[in-house]
Protein backbone atom coordinates (compact mmCIF):
# COMPACT_ATOMS: atom_id res chain seq x y z
CA UNK A 1 0.00 0.00 0.00
CA UNK A 2 1.09 3.62 -0.77
CA UNK A 3 -0.81 6.71 -0.94
CA UNK A 4 -0.37 8.93 -4.47
CA UNK A 5 2.20 11.05 -3.35
CA UNK A 6 4.92 8.57 -2.79
CA UNK A 7 7.29 7.09 -5.64
CA UNK A 8 8.52 3.71 -6.11
CA UNK A 9 12.33 4.59 -6.73
CA UNK A 10 15.00 3.71 -4.26
CA UNK A 11 13.53 2.80 -1.71
CA UNK A 12 11.85 5.58 -0.12
CA UNK A 13 8.99 7.55 -0.87
CA UNK A 14 9.25 10.91 -2.58
CA UNK A 15 6.51 12.52 -1.47
CA UNK A 16 6.11 12.43 2.37
CA UNK A 17 9.90 11.45 2.69
CA UNK A 18 8.63 9.68 5.62
CA UNK A 19 10.26 6.52 4.95
CA UNK A 20 7.63 4.36 4.20
CA UNK A 21 5.05 5.87 6.89
CA UNK A 22 3.81 8.82 5.51
CA UNK A 23 0.77 10.78 7.68
CA UNK A 24 -1.56 10.84 4.85
CA UNK A 25 -2.04 7.19 6.36
CA UNK A 26 -1.86 5.76 2.88
CA UNK A 27 1.41 3.80 3.54
CA UNK A 28 0.65 1.05 5.96
CA UNK A 29 -2.35 -0.27 8.04
CA UNK A 30 -3.82 2.06 10.81
CA UNK A 31 -1.56 4.41 10.18
CA UNK A 32 -2.18 7.87 12.41
CA UNK A 33 -1.33 11.07 11.26
CA UNK A 34 1.33 13.12 13.63
CA UNK A 35 -0.28 16.32 14.12
CA UNK A 36 2.00 17.23 16.42
CA UNK A 37 5.24 16.15 14.96
CA UNK A 38 6.37 19.84 13.84
CA UNK A 39 5.45 21.35 17.65
CA UNK A 40 8.60 22.17 19.76
CA UNK A 41 8.46 21.22 23.40
CA UNK A 42 8.77 24.06 25.96
CA UNK A 43 12.09 24.69 27.61
CA UNK A 44 13.13 22.42 29.89
CA UNK A 45 10.74 19.75 29.01
CA UNK A 46 11.88 15.98 27.52
CA UNK A 47 10.63 14.30 25.23
CA UNK A 48 7.71 11.74 26.01
CA UNK A 49 9.98 8.27 26.54
CA UNK A 50 7.33 5.75 24.87
CA UNK A 51 7.41 4.98 21.20
CA UNK A 52 4.47 2.71 19.07
CA UNK A 53 6.26 0.33 17.08
CA UNK A 54 4.29 -1.90 14.45
CA UNK A 55 4.68 -5.13 13.44
CA UNK A 56 3.11 -7.39 10.95
CA UNK A 57 -0.10 -6.30 9.15
CA UNK A 58 -2.17 -4.26 11.83
CA UNK A 59 -0.26 -5.58 15.29
CA UNK A 60 1.06 -2.48 16.76
CA UNK A 61 2.51 -1.93 20.66
CA UNK A 62 3.89 0.45 22.82
CA UNK A 63 7.61 0.10 24.06
CA UNK A 64 9.78 2.10 26.71
CA UNK A 65 12.28 4.30 25.41
CA UNK A 66 14.38 4.00 28.13
CA UNK A 67 18.33 4.07 26.61
CA UNK A 68 17.20 7.41 25.26
CA UNK A 69 17.81 6.76 21.40
CA UNK A 70 16.71 9.62 18.94
CA UNK A 71 14.47 7.75 17.20
CA UNK A 72 12.06 8.71 14.54
CA UNK A 73 9.46 7.83 11.99
CA UNK A 74 10.54 5.24 9.82
CA UNK A 75 13.50 3.42 12.17
CA UNK A 76 13.83 -0.13 12.27
CA UNK A 77 14.44 -1.38 15.59
CA UNK A 78 14.66 -4.27 18.08
CA UNK A 79 12.47 -4.72 20.90
CA UNK A 80 12.16 -7.26 23.92
CA UNK A 81 10.04 -9.93 23.93
CA UNK A 82 9.45 -13.06 25.94
CA UNK A 83 12.45 -15.15 24.34
CA UNK A 84 14.63 -13.28 22.41
CA UNK A 85 13.92 -10.32 20.14
CA UNK A 86 11.79 -8.84 17.46
CA UNK A 87 11.85 -6.29 14.99
CA UNK A 88 9.56 -3.88 14.17
CA UNK A 89 9.12 -0.21 12.62
CA UNK A 90 8.42 2.96 14.45
CA UNK A 91 5.30 4.70 13.33
CA UNK A 92 4.64 7.73 16.23
CA UNK A 93 6.88 9.70 18.82
CA UNK A 94 6.91 12.22 21.24
CA UNK A 95 3.53 13.84 23.08
CA UNK A 96 1.24 11.90 20.36
CA UNK A 97 2.45 8.78 22.18
CA UNK A 98 0.47 9.80 25.36
CA UNK A 99 -2.63 10.85 23.41
CA UNK A 100 -2.58 7.20 22.34
CA UNK A 101 -1.92 5.39 25.25
CA UNK A 102 -4.81 7.16 27.41
CA UNK A 103 -6.96 6.42 24.59
CA UNK A 104 -6.17 2.71 24.34
CA UNK A 105 -6.33 2.68 28.12
CA UNK A 106 -2.68 1.85 28.63
CA UNK A 107 -0.80 2.85 32.30
CA UNK A 108 2.46 4.54 31.61
CA UNK A 109 3.85 3.29 34.60
CA UNK A 110 3.06 -0.13 34.05
CA UNK A 111 4.87 -3.27 32.66
CA UNK A 112 6.24 -1.97 29.24
CA UNK A 113 8.83 -3.62 27.12
CA UNK A 114 11.50 -1.96 26.66
CA UNK A 115 13.44 -1.21 23.11
CA UNK A 116 17.05 -2.43 23.02
CA UNK A 117 18.82 -0.48 19.91
CA UNK A 118 18.39 0.58 16.54
CA UNK A 119 18.61 -2.72 14.13
CA UNK A 120 21.59 -3.14 12.43
CA UNK A 121 22.61 -5.08 9.12
CA UNK A 122 22.09 -8.57 10.65
CA UNK A 123 19.08 -7.86 12.33
CA UNK A 124 17.68 -7.25 9.29
CA UNK A 125 18.64 -9.68 7.05
CA UNK A 126 17.49 -12.16 9.91
CA UNK A 127 14.10 -10.71 9.54
CA UNK A 128 13.72 -10.46 5.34
CA UNK A 129 14.99 -14.45 5.23
CA UNK A 130 12.09 -14.98 8.25
CA UNK A 131 9.14 -13.15 6.62
CA UNK A 132 10.19 -14.53 3.36
CA UNK A 133 9.60 -18.32 4.75
CA UNK A 134 5.74 -17.32 6.20
CA UNK A 135 4.18 -17.25 2.50
CA UNK A 136 5.20 -21.35 1.07
CA UNK A 137 5.32 -21.94 5.13
CA UNK A 138 1.29 -21.19 5.27
CA UNK A 139 0.39 -22.87 2.57
CA UNK A 140 1.79 -26.52 3.79
CA UNK A 141 0.14 -25.80 7.40
CA UNK A 142 -3.00 -25.24 5.49
CA UNK A 143 -2.71 -29.02 4.42
CA UNK A 144 -1.44 -30.42 7.45
CA UNK A 145 -4.60 -28.73 9.05
CA UNK A 146 -7.11 -30.12 6.26
CA UNK A 147 -4.85 -33.70 6.43
CA UNK A 148 -5.85 -33.64 10.18
CA UNK A 149 -9.48 -32.66 9.15
CA UNK A 150 -9.59 -29.70 11.70
CA UNK A 151 -12.24 -27.38 11.42
CA UNK A 152 -10.47 -24.28 11.07
CA UNK A 153 -8.44 -22.37 9.01
CA UNK A 154 -4.99 -20.98 9.24
CA UNK A 155 -5.27 -17.44 8.24
CA UNK A 156 -1.89 -15.55 8.88
CA UNK A 157 1.73 -16.32 10.00
CA UNK A 158 4.27 -14.19 11.53
CA UNK A 159 7.52 -14.84 12.54
CA UNK A 160 9.63 -13.05 15.50
CA UNK A 161 12.29 -10.93 14.48
CA UNK A 162 15.43 -13.28 15.26
CA UNK A 163 13.30 -16.30 13.54
CA UNK A 164 12.80 -17.95 16.84
CA UNK A 165 9.34 -18.32 16.99
CA UNK A 166 6.32 -18.60 14.46
CA UNK A 167 2.97 -17.26 15.61
CA UNK A 168 -0.36 -18.81 13.85
CA UNK A 169 -3.46 -16.94 13.19
CA UNK A 170 -6.81 -19.11 13.11
CA UNK A 171 -10.18 -18.89 12.71
CA UNK A 172 -12.38 -21.15 13.88
CA UNK A 173 -16.25 -21.64 14.76
CA UNK A 174 -15.81 -23.51 17.43
CA UNK A 175 -13.04 -25.13 20.01
CA UNK A 176 -10.20 -26.50 18.38
CA UNK A 177 -7.93 -29.28 20.21
CA UNK A 178 -4.91 -28.47 18.46
CA UNK A 179 -2.23 -30.62 19.91
CA UNK A 180 -1.14 -33.04 17.80
CA UNK A 181 -1.45 -30.12 14.96
CA UNK A 182 1.43 -28.44 16.76
CA UNK A 183 3.65 -31.38 17.42
CA UNK A 184 3.48 -31.94 13.03
CA UNK A 185 4.12 -28.13 12.83
CA UNK A 186 7.15 -28.72 15.04
CA UNK A 187 8.46 -31.39 13.26
CA UNK A 188 7.86 -29.89 10.30
CA UNK A 189 9.05 -26.10 10.20
CA UNK A 190 11.66 -26.85 13.10
CA UNK A 191 10.75 -23.43 15.53
CA UNK A 192 8.46 -22.66 18.09
CA UNK A 193 5.19 -22.72 17.20
CA UNK A 194 2.23 -20.72 18.96
CA UNK A 195 -1.24 -20.51 17.72
CA UNK A 196 -3.51 -17.76 18.34
CA UNK A 197 -7.38 -17.06 17.57
CA UNK A 198 -8.92 -13.90 15.86
CA UNK A 199 -12.23 -13.50 15.18
CA UNK A 200 -13.34 -13.04 11.53
CA UNK A 201 -13.19 -8.94 11.27
CA UNK A 202 -10.02 -9.51 12.95
CA UNK A 203 -8.74 -11.61 10.09
CA UNK A 204 -9.96 -8.65 7.59
CA UNK A 205 -8.12 -6.38 9.61
CA UNK A 206 -5.08 -7.78 9.50
CA UNK A 207 -5.05 -9.63 5.77
CA UNK A 208 -6.47 -5.87 4.22
CA UNK A 209 -8.43 -5.82 0.76
CA UNK A 210 -10.92 -3.84 -1.20
CA UNK A 211 -14.39 -3.07 -0.49
CA UNK A 212 -17.66 -3.00 -2.33
CA UNK A 213 -17.57 0.90 -2.34
CA UNK A 214 -13.89 0.46 -4.37
CA UNK A 215 -12.05 1.80 -1.25
CA UNK A 216 -10.02 -0.42 1.47
CA UNK A 217 -11.53 -2.09 4.36
CA UNK A 218 -12.24 0.62 6.99
CA UNK A 219 -11.26 -1.64 9.56
CA UNK A 220 -7.41 -2.09 7.97
CA UNK A 221 -7.16 1.47 7.61
CA UNK A 222 -8.35 3.59 10.13
CA UNK A 223 -11.33 1.54 12.31
CA UNK A 224 -9.89 -0.13 15.83
CA UNK A 225 -12.89 -0.31 17.86
CA UNK A 226 -15.77 -3.02 15.96
CA UNK A 227 -18.97 -2.29 17.13
CA UNK A 228 -21.75 -4.77 16.99
CA UNK A 229 -24.19 -4.94 13.57
CA UNK A 230 -27.51 -6.04 13.60
CA UNK A 231 -30.17 -5.44 10.83
CA UNK A 232 -32.17 -3.14 12.49
CA UNK A 233 -29.45 -0.59 10.93
CA UNK A 234 -30.37 -1.97 7.34
CA UNK A 235 -34.23 -1.56 7.98
CA UNK A 236 -34.41 1.84 9.55
CA UNK A 237 -32.07 2.59 6.30
CA UNK A 238 -34.75 0.92 3.84
CA UNK A 239 -31.89 -1.12 2.57
CA UNK A 240 -33.15 -4.34 0.97
CA UNK A 241 -32.22 -7.87 3.50
CA UNK A 242 -29.76 -9.26 0.93
CA UNK A 243 -27.12 -10.66 3.16
CA UNK A 244 -24.73 -10.72 -0.44
CA UNK A 245 -24.91 -7.14 -0.23
CA UNK A 246 -24.64 -6.07 3.55
CA UNK A 247 -22.26 -8.88 4.46
CA UNK A 248 -18.84 -7.61 3.67
CA UNK A 249 -15.20 -9.33 2.96
CA UNK A 250 -15.44 -11.05 6.69
CA UNK A 251 -19.07 -12.56 6.70
CA UNK A 252 -20.51 -10.42 8.92
CA UNK A 253 -22.97 -7.46 8.24
CA UNK A 254 -20.60 -4.20 6.91
CA UNK A 255 -19.48 -2.14 9.88
CA UNK A 256 -20.35 0.73 7.67
CA UNK A 257 -23.95 0.52 7.90
CA UNK A 258 -23.71 1.80 11.61
CA UNK A 259 -22.16 5.01 10.12
CA UNK A 260 -25.08 7.02 8.85
CA UNK A 261 -27.69 5.35 11.01
CA UNK A 262 -27.73 8.04 13.99
CA UNK A 263 -28.67 10.54 11.09
CA UNK A 264 -31.45 8.15 9.67
CA UNK A 265 -32.75 8.03 13.45
CA UNK A 266 -33.24 11.43 13.62
CA UNK A 267 -34.98 11.95 10.10
CA UNK A 268 -37.42 9.18 11.70
CA UNK A 269 -38.46 10.26 14.71
CA UNK A 270 -40.33 12.91 12.27
CA UNK A 271 -42.39 10.40 10.44
CA UNK A 272 -45.94 8.64 11.72
CA UNK A 273 -45.40 4.85 11.98
CA UNK A 274 -45.39 2.83 9.28
CA UNK A 275 -48.14 -0.19 10.15
CA UNK A 276 -50.64 3.57 10.86
CA UNK A 277 -54.16 3.18 8.74
CA UNK A 278 -55.41 6.29 7.01
CA UNK A 279 -59.30 5.86 7.20
CA UNK A 280 -61.35 7.88 4.59
CA UNK A 281 -64.92 8.00 3.04
CA UNK A 282 -63.27 6.28 -0.04
CA UNK A 283 -61.33 3.75 1.77
CA UNK A 284 -58.63 2.74 3.96
CA UNK A 285 -55.12 3.58 2.50
CA UNK A 286 -52.16 1.53 3.75
CA UNK A 287 -48.39 2.89 3.51
CA UNK A 288 -46.21 1.47 0.69
CA UNK A 289 -43.50 3.06 0.74
CA UNK A 290 -40.99 6.04 2.39
CA UNK A 291 -39.09 8.34 1.47
CA UNK A 292 -36.83 9.44 5.00
CA UNK A 293 -34.71 12.21 3.76
CA UNK A 294 -37.43 14.09 1.53
CA UNK A 295 -39.94 13.79 4.33
CA UNK A 296 -42.51 11.76 1.60
CA UNK A 297 -44.96 8.88 1.95
CA UNK A 298 -46.76 7.18 -0.36
CA UNK A 299 -50.46 5.33 0.65
CA UNK A 300 -52.57 3.77 -1.36
CA UNK A 301 -56.36 2.06 -1.10
CA UNK A 302 -56.98 -1.56 0.02
CA UNK A 303 -57.97 -3.51 -3.14
CA UNK A 304 -56.45 -0.60 -5.30
CA UNK A 305 -52.99 -1.46 -5.47
CA UNK A 306 -51.63 0.06 -8.40
CA UNK A 307 -52.57 3.68 -8.06
CA UNK A 308 -50.28 5.40 -4.99
CA UNK A 309 -50.65 8.62 -3.32
CA UNK A 310 -47.69 10.83 -2.52
CA UNK A 311 -48.19 12.77 0.68
CA UNK A 312 -45.90 14.60 3.33
CA UNK A 313 -45.99 13.67 6.97
CA UNK A 314 -47.58 16.59 8.08
CA UNK A 315 -50.41 16.29 6.22
CA UNK A 316 -50.40 12.09 7.27
CA UNK A 317 -50.14 13.29 10.68
CA UNK A 318 -53.19 15.44 10.15
CA UNK A 319 -55.11 12.81 8.31
CA UNK A 320 -54.36 10.90 11.68
CA UNK A 321 -55.51 13.65 14.14
CA UNK A 322 -58.72 13.77 12.25
CA UNK A 323 -59.30 9.68 12.56
CA UNK A 324 -58.86 10.19 16.16
CA UNK A 325 -60.93 12.77 16.86
CA UNK A 326 -63.50 10.92 14.41
CA UNK A 327 -63.66 13.56 11.40
CA UNK A 328 -64.80 12.55 7.89
CA UNK A 329 -62.16 12.61 5.73
CA UNK A 330 -63.47 12.47 2.07
CA UNK A 331 -60.18 10.91 0.33
CA UNK A 332 -56.24 11.48 0.41
CA UNK A 333 -56.27 12.47 -3.50
CA UNK A 334 -57.06 16.15 -2.20
CA UNK A 335 -53.89 16.17 -0.35
CA UNK A 336 -52.21 14.73 -3.04
CA UNK A 337 -53.10 17.01 -5.52
CA UNK A 338 -51.81 19.77 -3.63
CA UNK A 339 -48.44 18.65 -3.80
CA UNK A 340 -48.34 17.94 -7.11
CA UNK A 341 -49.37 21.50 -7.80
CA UNK A 342 -46.57 22.68 -5.67
CA UNK A 343 -43.92 20.32 -7.65
CA UNK A 344 -45.29 21.39 -10.84
CA UNK A 345 -44.65 25.29 -9.71
CA UNK A 346 -41.76 24.91 -8.29
CA UNK A 347 -39.74 22.20 -11.00
CA UNK A 348 -38.37 23.51 -14.44
CA UNK A 349 -36.40 21.30 -16.60
CA UNK A 350 -34.63 24.15 -18.84
CA UNK A 351 -31.51 22.51 -20.04
CA UNK A 352 -33.15 18.85 -20.51
CA UNK A 353 -30.57 17.14 -17.49
CA UNK A 354 -33.42 14.53 -16.30
CA UNK A 355 -34.51 13.41 -19.87
CA UNK A 356 -33.44 9.92 -20.30
CA UNK A 357 -33.43 10.32 -24.43
CA UNK A 358 -31.14 13.41 -24.16
CA UNK A 359 -27.89 10.95 -25.64
CA UNK A 360 -30.76 9.07 -27.92
CA UNK A 361 -30.88 11.88 -30.69
CA UNK A 362 -29.85 12.04 -34.22
CA UNK A 363 -26.50 13.63 -35.01
CA UNK A 364 -26.62 16.72 -36.64
CA UNK A 365 -27.05 17.54 -40.35
CA UNK A 366 -23.97 19.13 -41.20
CA UNK A 367 -22.64 15.41 -40.61
CA UNK A 368 -25.06 14.02 -42.96
CA UNK A 369 -24.12 17.26 -45.50
CA UNK A 370 -20.30 16.01 -45.28
CA UNK A 371 -21.47 12.26 -45.97
CA UNK A 372 -23.76 13.17 -48.79
CA UNK A 373 -20.68 14.60 -50.46
CA UNK A 374 -18.17 11.80 -50.03
CA UNK A 375 -20.81 8.83 -50.85
CA UNK A 376 -21.84 9.03 -54.74
CA UNK A 377 -25.59 9.89 -55.65
CA UNK A 378 -28.41 7.61 -55.91
CA UNK A 379 -30.34 6.96 -58.42
CA UNK A 380 -33.94 8.44 -58.38
CA UNK A 381 -36.39 6.42 -61.16
CA UNK A 382 -36.16 3.48 -62.67
CA UNK A 383 -35.15 5.89 -66.03
CA UNK A 384 -32.16 7.05 -64.44
CA UNK A 385 -30.96 3.49 -63.48
CA UNK A 386 -31.62 1.92 -66.86
CA UNK A 387 -29.36 4.35 -68.29
CA UNK A 388 -26.69 4.17 -65.68
CA UNK A 389 -26.86 0.54 -65.14
CA UNK A 390 -23.59 0.16 -66.51
CA UNK A 391 -21.14 2.67 -67.62
CA UNK A 392 -19.52 1.44 -70.47
CA UNK A 393 -22.97 0.92 -72.30
CA UNK A 394 -23.35 5.05 -71.74
CA UNK A 395 -19.83 5.79 -73.61
CA UNK A 396 -20.17 6.15 -77.21
CA UNK A 397 -19.28 3.09 -79.07
CA UNK A 398 -15.77 2.96 -80.72
CA UNK A 399 -15.25 2.23 -84.53
CA UNK A 400 -14.26 -1.60 -85.56
CA UNK A 401 -10.78 -1.91 -85.98
CA UNK A 402 -9.83 -3.45 -89.60
CA UNK A 403 -9.71 -7.24 -89.98
CA UNK A 404 -6.09 -8.43 -90.34
CA UNK A 405 -5.42 -12.16 -91.83
CA UNK A 406 -9.45 -13.11 -91.67
CA UNK A 407 -9.26 -13.31 -87.62
CA UNK A 408 -12.45 -12.48 -85.88
CA UNK A 409 -13.03 -10.79 -82.37
CA UNK A 410 -13.90 -13.89 -81.25
CA UNK A 411 -10.97 -15.59 -82.63
CA UNK A 412 -8.36 -13.09 -80.74
CA UNK A 413 -10.51 -13.48 -77.54
CA UNK A 414 -9.62 -16.88 -77.81
CA UNK A 415 -6.05 -16.46 -78.23
CA UNK A 416 -5.64 -14.44 -75.23
CA UNK A 417 -6.84 -17.17 -73.10
CA UNK A 418 -5.01 -19.88 -71.50
CA UNK A 419 -5.15 -23.45 -73.68
CA UNK A 420 -7.53 -25.91 -71.40
CA UNK A 421 -6.91 -29.12 -71.42
CA UNK A 422 -9.81 -30.31 -72.82
CA UNK A 423 -10.61 -31.55 -75.95
CA UNK A 424 -11.26 -29.81 -78.79
CA UNK A 425 -14.75 -28.54 -79.42
CA UNK A 426 -15.83 -30.34 -82.93
CA UNK A 427 -15.70 -27.35 -85.46
CA UNK A 428 -18.61 -28.72 -87.02
CA UNK A 429 -21.29 -27.03 -84.29
CA UNK A 430 -19.57 -23.65 -85.23
CA UNK A 431 -20.60 -24.21 -89.20
CA UNK A 432 -23.66 -25.46 -88.53
CA UNK A 433 -24.67 -22.61 -86.25
CA UNK A 434 -26.57 -20.02 -87.88
CA UNK A 435 -27.46 -16.04 -86.29
CA UNK A 436 -31.10 -14.63 -86.84
CA UNK A 437 -31.47 -10.57 -87.10
CA UNK A 438 -34.80 -9.59 -85.44
CA UNK A 439 -35.65 -6.99 -87.60
CA UNK A 440 -35.38 -8.29 -90.97
CA UNK A 441 -35.19 -11.73 -90.54
CA UNK A 442 -32.46 -12.75 -92.87
CA UNK A 443 -30.14 -16.00 -91.06
CA UNK A 444 -26.34 -15.13 -90.90
CA UNK A 445 -23.72 -18.07 -91.10
CA UNK A 446 -21.29 -17.71 -88.61
CA UNK A 447 -17.73 -18.70 -89.55
CA UNK A 448 -15.86 -21.55 -88.61
CA UNK A 449 -13.24 -19.98 -85.73
CA UNK A 450 -9.79 -20.57 -86.99
CA UNK A 451 -8.04 -20.89 -83.33
CA UNK A 452 -9.58 -24.16 -82.76
CA UNK A 453 -8.79 -24.95 -86.27
CA UNK A 454 -5.01 -24.72 -85.73
CA UNK A 455 -5.06 -26.12 -82.27
CA UNK A 456 -6.75 -29.39 -83.89
CA UNK A 457 -3.62 -29.43 -86.94
CA UNK A 458 -1.20 -29.01 -83.97
CA UNK A 459 -2.69 -32.07 -81.92
CA UNK A 460 -2.77 -34.24 -85.41
CA UNK A 461 0.71 -33.15 -86.28
CA UNK A 462 2.46 -33.84 -82.49
CA UNK A 463 0.33 -37.68 -82.98
CA UNK A 464 2.23 -38.20 -86.56
CA UNK A 465 5.40 -36.85 -85.48
CA UNK A 466 7.67 -40.23 -84.36
CA UNK A 467 10.07 -39.01 -82.92
CA UNK A 468 8.44 -37.59 -80.33
CA UNK A 469 8.73 -40.19 -77.08
CA UNK A 470 5.48 -41.87 -76.42
CA UNK A 471 3.68 -41.07 -73.56
CA UNK A 472 3.85 -42.81 -70.30
CA UNK A 473 0.94 -45.13 -69.31
CA UNK A 474 -1.08 -44.99 -65.87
Amino acid sequence: MSCNSCGTGGGTPGGCKNHGTCGTSGCNKLTVFDWLANMELPDGQKAFPYVEIRFKNSRKEFYHNSEGLQLKIGDIVATETQSGHDIGIVTITGELVRVQMKRKRIKINGEIPKVYRIADEKDVEKWVTAREKEEPMKVRAREIAIRLQLKMKISDIEFQGDGSKATFYYTADDRVDFRELIREYASEFKTRIEMRQIGLRQEAARLGGIGSCGRELCCSTWLTDFRSVTTGAARYQNLSLNPQKLAGQCGKLKCCLNYELDSYMDALSAFPKQNQKLYTEKGTAVCQKVDIFKGLMWYCYEGDWMSWHTLTTEQVHEIVSKNKAKETVTSIEEYASELIAEEEVSFENVVGQDSLTRFDQPKSKSRNKRNKRRRPAKPQNNAATATAASPKEAQPARKPRPKKNNRTPEAKTNNNRKPSSKKPINANRNTNKSETNKTTGETKSSKPRNNRNKRRNRNNSNKNNPNKPPKKED
